[in-house]
């Protein structure tokens, strides 16, 4: 069993052990997620912590739409619980990439493939996606490309 997956049963442990009933909920969706991706396919396997990372940005990224989904809606107490549940979940993110950061990162990433033009944003992105992998929302990241490419 990965580090990363052993840490999670871990904390689930003493969050049932401490009552946190969000924290809880939270790590069992977590931890059927990821069993649920790995016997997705024709066999089962153990996840990497690395692909585990990826899961857990998966369901990150859907608890915070869910959340927008919910506060668009008038429903603010589930929204706040989503929210709530993502911050959960970010805990075991490594940390986001600061604007500066991407922006060098994405820099970087445009000279390296010479790219000139809008046109080239998949050639560009296919460079800087593994630099940035868990630390930045793909969506921040193909703003800034777009960004830097149009200027």
């Amino acid at each position: 069993m990965t580090a990363l997956k052993d840490q999670l049963k871990s904390d689930l442990t003493t969050a049932m052990k401490a009552r946190d009933e969000l924290r809880t909920a939270t790590l069992r969706m977590l931890l059927t997620a990821v069993t649920n991706e790995e016997v997705a396919g024709s066999s089962a396997r153990e996840l990497s912590d690395d692909e585990i990372l990826k899961v857990i940005n998966r369901e990150a990224k859907k608890r915070r739409e869910a959340a927008e989904a919910f506060g668009g809606a008038g429903r603010d107490e589930q929204a706040s619980r989503e929210l709530a549940e993502e911050t959960v979940l970010t805990t075991y993110l490594p940390a986001q990439l600061t604007d500066v950061e991407l922006t060098g990162l994405v820099r970087q990433a445009i000279a390296e493939a010479g790219a000139t033009e809008p046109r080239q944003l998949g050639l560009v992105m296919k460079s800087v996606a593994p630099r940035v992998a868990g630390r930045a929302d793909g969506k921040r990241v193909s703003d800034e490309v777009r960004r830097q490419l149009a200027s």
